[in-house]
């Protein structure tokens, strides 16, 4: 934004001198100039008639010397004024000749010839025959302006005889100086300009780096030492402008150096996932990150000057002098019924040089993830370690029974057997499932995409349970009337539909029905699988996705359940960017929804 000068303003002082120096300069040369012109002006004017008048008062003097008794002769007022007429001119107006008692002989004005014969009232002139010397003054005429005045005595042959008396237009002199005036005025004017114009462009040069060195000095006073001044030119501004430069660059380096510790504490405090506090040395909280606002669901303004141990919920069980002493690690256990959330606090002692305690720093990490897989894991080695010993118990017991004799038994030697095979069959596909989970939670986990007729992929599936299916279960269809293409990998996502399908098979009562939904959004297909079984528990029906979760175990592993179906399921089609969840209505049936990305343009392609 440009700064306007105000009259304050360095740069509008450098134009007004310019312009005032020129001003005056030029008055001074103009009043000098004038002054002497009109001299010399009128010196030329007066020299000019004077000259004339010289040669016209040779012309009188003989006029009256001339002999004029001869018959025919003109007289001496004719002579005269044919002279005068002949030596009349622009810059003259009138010439008179006086003779001695005052009486005007001739005129050279035509319009004023009624004067001649008469006495002049005229002072100047009996002044001029009486001192026999020159006098010329100047008045003012309303009508013709300045008219100059000379009277001139002639003597003849020693005797004064008459005063010429000349009326010169001096105005004529001073009109040619008021135009020499105006001339002179215009080019002040125009030197004005020029020079304000110039005065604006020195002004800038020199003010322009000290206008920059004010705007860096209120940019430092604001913290802010990225701006440098720019350097002009190498004169004296331009070494002060480096000088500056020089200065903020040092501030610059003092003040990072000052800052560089809090910055990195606040960076630290503010972008780690670990929750700090730190208080004063009686307890109280002093600061708080963003991380430990999160942990603790509060806000700064709320717990500064907060005793800690109130703020952790432990004001029960230590005060800060014990929390000064705690070596090990304090565990937080704010969880409820639906939530589990654990935080463990770590409290570090800050200490001033002298060895006095200057306060306390709490550190809170979440490990809520840590105990649930903790949890997890032990329930997965309890599952898989109860999924394995049942089978094998079994198999032990009958094997036992078939070593000691019982397979002579003609009717329970097949029975043993059977029973062997259906178990080892049974940890086959446990093991089986794990090793599938196993694969599917390696970084190498690849799935093999091809575009298909999904509506077509999903009839022959459920075709081959159709041609397979007990107790009279009917199958109903509901798919779109036109075709839609999706990019999946066939193989798991038929693994998904037949634990899906399986499940909805299993729990079905005889004569019951099992509904097939698909809806096409715009950016996902949906895939509904109904049945009218005994439906899912609410508490149950987030979980069912979960490794070796059964709802009812002694049916699960009757029918041959793993525990791992839909775990599976969920794996499939997480992998393939879908969802898959539970809708259950006890008594009434369970429907399980996955969806899968789908890409309307690029199906146009097919």
């Amino acid at each position: 934004m440009k700064i306007r000068p105000t009259i304050s303003s360095i740069r509008l002082k450098f134009i007004l001198f310019f312009v005032l120096l020129i001003l005056i300069a030029m008055q001074i040369i103009g009043v000098y100039f004038v002054q002497e012109l009109e001299n010399r002006l009128t010196d030329n004017f007066k020299n000019s008639i004077l000259e004339r008048m010289n040669f016209l008062i040779y012309n009188l003097e003989q006029e009256f010397l001339k002999d004029r008794d001869e018959e025919g002769s003109t007289t001496l007022e004719a002579d005269i004024r044919n002279i005068l007429m002949e030596n009349s001119a622009e810059d003259i107006s009138e010439i008179q000749v006086i003779d001695s008692s005052l009486k005007i002989i001739a005129s050279s004005n035509e319009n004023n010839q009624e004067i001649v014969g008469k006495r002049t009232t005229d002072k100047l002139v009996t002044g001029s025959l009486n001192s026999e010397e020159k006098i010329d003054d100047v008045v003012i005429d309303p009508i013709s302006g300045r008219i100059w005045r000379l009277y001139i005595p002639m003597k003849v042959n020693g005797e004064m005889v008459a005063v010429v008396y000349v009326e010169g237009e001096i105005e004529q002199v001073y009109d040619q100086i008021r135009v020499i005036n105006g001339i002179l005025i215009t080019g002040t004017v125009i030197a004005l300009v020029i020079t304000a114009i110039i005065a604006v462009f020195i002004a800038q040069t020199i003010t322009r780096p000290l206008t920059d060195m004010k705007k860096q000095a209120q940019a430092m006073a604001k913290g802010n030492f990225s701006r440098k001044v720019k350097v002009y030119s190498h004169d004296e501004i331009g070494q002060l402008a480096e000088t500056f430069n020089h200065l903020t660059k040092k501030l610059q380096d003092e003040q990072a150096k000052t800052e560089s510790e809090k910055r990195k504490l606040s960076s630290i405090l503010t972008y780690m996932t670990d929750g700090v506090i730190s208080t004063d040395r009686k307890g109280r909280v002093i600061l708080i990150n963003e991380a430990a606002e999160k942990m603790l669901n509060v806000s700064q303004e709320e717990v500064i000057l907060k005793p800690v141990v109130e703020l952790l919920g432990i004001e029960e069980k230590y005060t800060v002098e014990a929390l000064l002493k705690e070596q090990n690690s304090i565990i937080l256990d704010y969880s409820t019924e639906k939530n589990p959330y654990i935080l463990r606090a770590n409290f570090s002692v800050i200490q001033k040089d002298t060895g006095l305690m200057n306060g306390l720093i709490v550190v809170l990490h979440d490990i809520t993830e840590q105990e649930k897989i903790e949890v997890e894991r032990r329930e997965f080695v309890a599952n898989v370690s109860h999924e394995l010993r049942t089978p094998l118990t079994t198999m032990r017991s009958y094997l036992e029974a078939l070593s000691e004799g019982a397979w002579k038994e003609k009717e329970l030697a097949p029975k043993f057997i059977n029973v062997t095979q259906n178990e080892t069959e049974r940890m086959i596909r446990l093991v089986n499932a794990l090793l599938q989970l196993s694969k599917m939670d390696s970084k190498d986990y690849r799935l093999n995409k091809e575009w298909v007729h999904f509506i077509e992929f999903v009839n022959r599936i459920i075709d081959r349970f159709e041609m397979t299916k007990e107790k009279g279960i009917t199958f109903v269809r509901r798919f779109p009337k036109y075709p839609v293409y999706v990019e999946i990998d066939t193989d798991k996502i038929t693994q998904v539909m037949d634990n899906i399908i399986s499940n909805a098979l299993k729990y079905s009562p005889n004569g019951g029905q099992v509904t097939f939904k698909l809806i096409v959004y715009h950016e996902c297909v949906e895939v509904r699988v109904s049945d009218q079984g005994v439906g899912i528990p609410k508490e149950s029906i987030n979980r069912i996705f979960d490794r070796f979760y059964r709802i009812d175990k002694a049916r699960s592993r009757q029918m041959g359940g793993t525990g791992l179906g839909l775990a599976i399921a969920k794996e499939m089609v997480q992998a393939h960017g879908g969802k898959i969840w539970a809708t259950s209505i006890e008594g009434k049936g369970t429907t399980i929804h996955f969806t899968l990305p789908y890409d309307r343009e690029q199906e146009d392609d097919f």
